[in-house]
């Protein structure tokens, strides 16, 4: 009896210290759980505080309920760096939402994540995560929202997503994503609200699963981004009337834009640019009258735009760049269009003037015109718009001249090139302290460029080539500090280069002065422009020597260089739309548009001066340079003997000028060459072979240098050819022009007194009488003399 009553009391005590262990390790369960999945982070300092010491509650990103349980893991954006295997743990019996979303998280998705049931939020977009996307993720019956968007998943989509009967919210986008294996299987998923699949590498016609549902409530709905093709169905409004947002950009759907659409009275952003829609636009989308956003840019689309869009008085954002649409912008649209944020119809063949009444968008911050063919004036009334940030109305065919109120707007950038305006430059321009870009290139503006007592500007790239611009160095250059980009080409400005461009402008990255009236020497304090990366100072009328601090570019001296270091930083004040800025350079014997961000080029161009001297030795330390131009100077002595080391150049030309001696043998190191220019020259010597120089084999490269022989060339060399007998035939040479010389300046001397004598008896009455009459008294002495005889 004792016995069976000690047995009793030892399982009661046993019982109790189980139930007692079971209830201290619930808590504990979570906490050790989350702390084992730190241990595997690396460098988690965001998750100092999750220390046993410390309530699990209290812990960052951890949300509990009453009970002191966890039911929320909110870490998004938290520096986090791991995997997710030992995230699972039985005891989370109450997490209902885990955000990890915009960390650095790697591996696969484990698949007991599905054995969390209570989950009704699963976030983990934007990390590195990689495989496929777990089938059993189906088993989380609970979960409201699956966003996977932003890793690198690959593999069909599961068809078993299609079974979560919660699901209202599904982003897959910005994956490595295919179709489902079992699409026809893909049933409707009755709450699903919004579907985001862009950005992966889906295909075929519009998802049929979509448009057979029977249940749809979507209200977003986002395939951009991959290569569907096909039409448009017409039924899409009667399978998703409540459609918010649809987005089926960056594809290849084709045919026309439904009429169908405009039953979409919900529909607030309509997203269809960058596929191959043709025909017009619907003027019954006109009744889109809840529509914010219409873009549909680059497409092939014709017509007009319709008068009816007027009644869409939402719309905040009209993009429809990079069609062909024609005719005149209605000017109704710009009578409702309050709300109007941004207004791009560039790259079309709209016609007439520029509304006035776009003075009633007082909210407008972007007005992108160019490549159209509008005529008249910019209205005067653009002054109004006081928010506007970009103005661009190049390419187009406008007249007057440019309105003194424009200067009224809080402007970023402003371009009105390639058009016909006119007139002097107006002084206020360079008061737009938040000015960063101005383009007012191949116009007719005249006079000089204005100065100002502004010293905060802003602007960094100035663009005024290709007018008839006169005077002296613009001096307005002093107050721009952050200028790296000086486009005054083509004018007729005059004068020298001042010293103090050197340290006034520090971050120039790109001079081009081409094509003016500058005289006088380089200045030596030129090179302390290290950033500098394009210096174009051809078809001017420069003298003397070309500078040996030239060797202080140091941005021209890296041979390879970084995006970052070859990007102007002009890049990030331009909307998406925008193309970046770009630069004509005679580059390779042609015109050469140069763009930021497309390709870093680094040259000097110097050609069509009167340039004198030597070239400076210490221009071979500009090892990036990649086309160097010197030609049509009257450069004299010879190559310097470490060409060679322009390793990356691609174009030299030193052609026109005197140099003289042999062609330095190092040149065929030059193992990037595809265009050289030698010709015209004294040069003598055996022509370097190897490498790059055997695939130019165009003889003008040489061309008009006597002494010259070898390959390409028809004229083959003696064992001595590179000293006596090379010598003497530049001797030789030598003197025929000289003897040339002679014979030239006495014959041009005897017909220059000619005629300046017979010009000035033709001219001038007086001396053509005195002349005459002493002719005559001449022949009467030699008259009377005879008779004597």
């Amino acid at each position: 009896m004792a016995m069976a009553t000690l047995f009793r009391i030892s399982v009661l005590l046993l019982l109790l210290c189980t139930a007692k262990a079971a209830n201290d390790s619930g808590a504990e369960t979570e906490a050790e759980a989350l702390i084992r999945w730190k241990s595997t982070l690396i460098n988690a300092t965001s998750l100092s505080s999750w220390s046993i010491v410390n309530s699990t509650c209290c812990w960052f990103g951890v949300t509990c309920d009453a009970a002191g349980h966890v039911t929320e893991l909110d870490l998004g954006n938290a520096g986090l760096n791991g995997t997710l295997d030992a995230l699972y743990s039985a005891a989370f019996q109450n997490l209902t939402m885990i955000n990890l979303s915009t960390n650095s998280l790697v591996g696969t998705i484990p698949a007991n994540i599905s054995m969390l049931h209570t989950l009704t939020v699963l976030d983990l977009s934007y990390n590195y995560l990689v495989g496929a996307i777990p089938t059993n993720i189906s088993m989380l019956v609970a979960l409201t929202v699956l966003d996977l968007s932003g890793n690198n998943f690959t593999g069909a989509i599961p068809y078993q997503l299609s079974k979560l009967p919660m699901l209202a919210m599904l982003d897959l986008g910005d994956n490595h994503l295919t179709n489902p294996e079992y699409a026809m299987f893909f049933t409707p998923m009755p709450c699903l609200e919004s579907l985001y699949l862009y950005d992966n590498h889906l295909n075929g016609t519009f998802p049929e699963f979509i448009l057979n549902s029977t249940s749809f409530r979507m209200e977003y709905l986002d395939l951009s981004g991959n290569t569907f093709s096909g039409p448009i169905p017409d039924s899409l409004p009667e399978m998703a009337p409540n459609l918010r947002l649809l987005n089926l950009s960056n594809n290849g759907f084709h045919g026309s834009i439904p009429h169908s659409l405009s039953r979409l009275q919900k529909l607030q952003e309509l997203y269809l640019y960058r596929n191959n829609l043709t025909g017009g636009i619907p003027e019954e989308l006109g009744n889109l009258t809840s529509l914010e956003v219409m873009h549909l840019s680059r497409n092939r689309l014709v017509g007009s735009l319709p008068p009816s869009f007027a009644r869409m008085q939402q719309i905040s954002f009209f993009v429809i760049q990079s069609n062909y649409i024609s005719g005149t912008i209605p000017s109704e649209m710009f009578s409702n269009w309050t709300k109007l944020e941004e207004f791009d119809v560039s790259d079309n063949m709209l016609t007439g003037s520029i509304p006035s009444l776009i003075s009633n968008c007082t909210l407008l911050l972007y007005l992108v015109l160019f490549n159209n063919k509008f005529t008249g004036s910019i209205p005067v009334e653009m002054g109004n718009l006081e928010r506007l940030l970009e103005v661009d109305m190049s390419h187009n065919r406008l007249t007057g001249k440019i309105p003194l109120n424009i200067c009224s707007a809080s402007l970023l950038y402003l371009a009105i090139s390639d058009n016909h305006l006119e007139g002097e430059l107006p002084e206020c321009l360079w008061g737009l302290k938040d000015l960063q870009f101005m383009d007012l290139s191949s116009n007719a503006f005249s006079g000089e460029v204005p100065t100002s007592s502004n010293y905060e500007s802003s602007l960094k790239s100035l663009h005024l080539s290709n007018n008839n611009l006169s005077g002296c160095f613009p001096t307005i250059l002093k107050n721009l500090k952050n200028l790296a980009v000086l486009d005054l080409g083509h004018n007729k400005i005059s004068g020298v280069i001042p010293s103090w461009i050197g340290e006034t402008n520090p971050s120039l990255r790109i001079l081009r002065l081409r094509s003016n009236l500058f005289y006088g020497s380089i200045p030596w304090q030129l090179p302390k422009l290290f950033h500098l990366q394009l210096l174009d100072l051809a078809e001017n009328n420069f003298t003397g020597p070309i500078p040996t601090s030239f060797a202080n570019l140091s941005s021209m001296q890296l041979e390879t260089r970084d995006e970052m270091s070859c990007s102007i930083g002009l890049y990030d004040i331009y909307r998406f739309h925008r193309t970046p800025y770009y630069i004509d350079i005679i580059w390779k014997g042609t015109e050469y548009t140069f763009q930021e961000k497309h390709e870093c080029m680094i040259g000097i161009d110097l050609s069509s001066n009167s340039l004198s001297g030597e070239i400076p030795s210490e221009l071979t330390n500009l090892r990036g340079l990649q086309f160097l131009n010197m030609s049509r100077n009257v450069l004299y002595g010879g190559i310097p003997n470490d060409i060679g080391n322009l390793k990356v150049v691609e174009s030299l030309d030193l052609s026109w000028n005197r140099l003289s001696g042999p062609i330095p043998p190092r040149i065929s190191n030059l193992t990037s060459l595809s265009k050289l220019n030698l010709s015209n020259n004294l040069l003598s010597g055996e022509i370097p072979t190897g490498n790059q120089l055997q695939t130019l084999d165009d003889t003008s490269i040489y061309g008009n240098n006597l002494g010259l022989c070898g390959f390409p060339l028809k004229i083959s060399c003696s064992n001595n050819s590179s000293s006596t007998t090379t010598l003497e035939g530049v001797k030789e040479r030598h003197q025929e022009l000289e003897t040339l010389w002679l014979y030239c300046s006495v014959t041009a001397g005897t017909i220059f007194s000619f005629w300046l004598w017979f010009g000035a008896l033709f001219f001038c009455n007086s001396w053509r009488f005195a002349f005459f009459s002493r002719i005559d008294v001449m022949q009467q002495k030699v008259m009377q003399n005879m008779k004597h005889i």
